[in-house]
């Protein structure tokens, strides 16, 4: 599990505009934060990125009332028979998309409306989606088909006469996602950088950086006011600077950055403020409260203090907690008291390598030069060596887990032996059993779905390069028994 757009960031792909465009008015940027920072509202941070666009939209309208004429006959004929109001159901279940838990608007709550009936990307791509069947905000969209959407959203343009964008025609050179609810996002950012100054002036005619192409699971956003550093490999400072790397297309120059510097400052203010969402299944206080002193002593050293649970459903109140420190008490509406932010080494974890090995040394440290880290006044670590130990509340609603979303659920991540290589989930189930990702184990991807790329999407191929559910076995230490009772402790952060 990464930090912000993960996977952060990670956060949403949105590079493929350095192939277009001419470069932004180019204007110089502040080196240092100003002295007074401006008054922030989580309110207004929600309303602007839900609002007001920053990005290109990547369709329209029409486009979007079109695109199942390019699915398989049997879904294409059933949504052209449905209503107006069904088939949009239809639409964005397809890709990943929902509607704004408070009602229907013009967009899906993962896109910002734009001028003449566009749809303009926004955090909540990657970063906001189901568990369950119930929107969270912060949850990592694992249905998301970005790869799938972007082909077809060209496919209606060409039909249609219509001009194409940056993620149209990028996406036919670059990855965007090989499996549902993932995508390449650490990549996109390697090239949005590339082709920048340091005060983030574009240079179109600057070469590609070497380039591994992988997927990467996102993070939960309410791990983001824990942190002090960003992303799975911990190497960037949490600033509200880098919630903006993916704004990086030609037509956002240094003058809008700086324009927008105070919208983001609000942006972030929503993030701090979200809460982990609290486990909406029974759950056995008297087998958690073993679970906890189990993980006490197995787990806290990395991942961090929880409160103890309480046979009545409550939790041990901060204050009376030996342990509770002031980041801890800071943080009274979520149940981690201490958070260590530990890097445990490659040779350590075990986990996939593709990710840490992707972004070299070089490129974390370019990246530590510019605007985003006040030119390097707040210090990247260019060679982390290794993966970042998640803080785990609300760790029911991140499946699946691992950097890479390997592993559809925490029984399996307590159980290295018992991961699958291949699954696919269902649609809205959740495993109450195992906490997860309901989903069904195959030997094979059935043939007619392994020769159409869209249907192979569905599927997690835990054998393809950076898809590995190897590495960390330090559960394994635990008897049957015990992790029964860590696995019932995990629902109650």
């Amino acid at each position: 599990m990464t930090g912000l757009l993960r996977r952060v960031g990670a956060g949403a792909p949105l590079f493929l505009v350095l192939m277009l465009g001419a470069a932004a008015t180019l204007l110089p940027l502040t080196a240092i934060a100003p002295a007074a920072t401006p008054a922030v509202s989580p309110e207004r941070g929600f309303e602007l990125l839900t609002t007001k666009p920053y990005l290109t939209p990547d369709f329209d309208d029409e486009v979007f009332e079109r695109l199942h004429t390019c699915w398989e006959p049997e879904a294409r004929d059933a949504a052209a028979q449905a209503s107006p109001a069904e088939r949009r159901k239809l639409t964005l279940a397809r890709y990943g998309l929902t509607e704004h838990p408070d009602g229907p608007r013009a967009t899906a709550l993962q896109y910002t409306p734009a001028d003449g009936g566009g749809w303009a990307m926004n955090c909540m791509a990657c970063h906001t989606g189901k568990v369950a069947g119930q929107v969270i905000y912060g949850a990592p969209n694992t249905h998301y088909l970005l790869q799938t959407l972007t082909e077809d959203v060209r496919a209606v343009k060409f039909a249609l006469g219509k001009k194409f964008t940056h993620m149209d025609k990028g996406s036919l050179v670059y990855p965007l996602g090989g499996s549902v609810g993932t995508t390449n996002a650490v990549m996109f950012g390697h090239i949005l950088l590339a082709f920048r100054d340091p005060d983030l002036t574009f240079h179109a005619d600057r070469p590609l950086p070497p380039l591994t192409h992988h997927d990467e699971d996102a993070i939960p956003f309410w791990h983001y006011k824990h942190k002090t550093r960003l992303y799975v490999d911990n190497f960037a400072p949490r600033n509200h600077r880098a919630l903006m790397q993916f704004l990086l297309i030609p037509r956002n120059g240094p003058d809008k950055f700086n324009a927008w510097e105070d919208d983001f400052r609000n942006i972030e203010a929503w993030l701090l403020s979200l809460p982990s969402p609290k486990y909406p299944y029974a759950i056995d206080r008297k087998l958690a409260a073993h679970g906890y002193t189990l993980f006490e002593r197995r787990c806290a050293e990395c991942h961090g203090n929880y409160r103890a649970p309480r046979a009545d459903g409550g939790e041990v109140a901060a204050a009376d907690d030996e342990r509770s420190d002031a980041r801890g008490r800071a943080l009274g509406y979520s149940s981690l008291l201490y958070y260590p932010e530990r890097v445990i080494k490659l040779e350590e974890i075990g986990t996939d390598p593709v990710r840490l090995q992707a972004m070299r040394a070089e490129g974390r440290a370019r990246y530590g030069e510019t605007w985003f880290t006040f030119f390097g006044a707040e210090k990247v670590v260019a060679d982390p060596g290794g993966y970042l130990a998640p803080p785990l509340d609300g760790v029911w609603a991140s499946a699946p887990y691992f950097h890479n979303g390997s592993v559809p659920t925490l029984a399996e991540v307590l159980t290295s032996g018992d991961r699958p290589k291949l699954w696919r989930r269902s649609v809205d189930g959740y495993d109450q059993t195992r906490v997860g990702l309901e989903v069904e184990r195959l030997a094979e991807i059935p043939p007619d779905d392994r020769s159409d790329a869209r249907r192979k999407r569905l599927y997690f191929d835990g054998s393809l390069p950076g898809k590995s559910p190897a590495g960390h076995t330090f559960p394994d230490q635990l008897n049957a028994e015990e992790k029964r009772a860590v696995l019932e402790y995990l629902k109650t952060l």
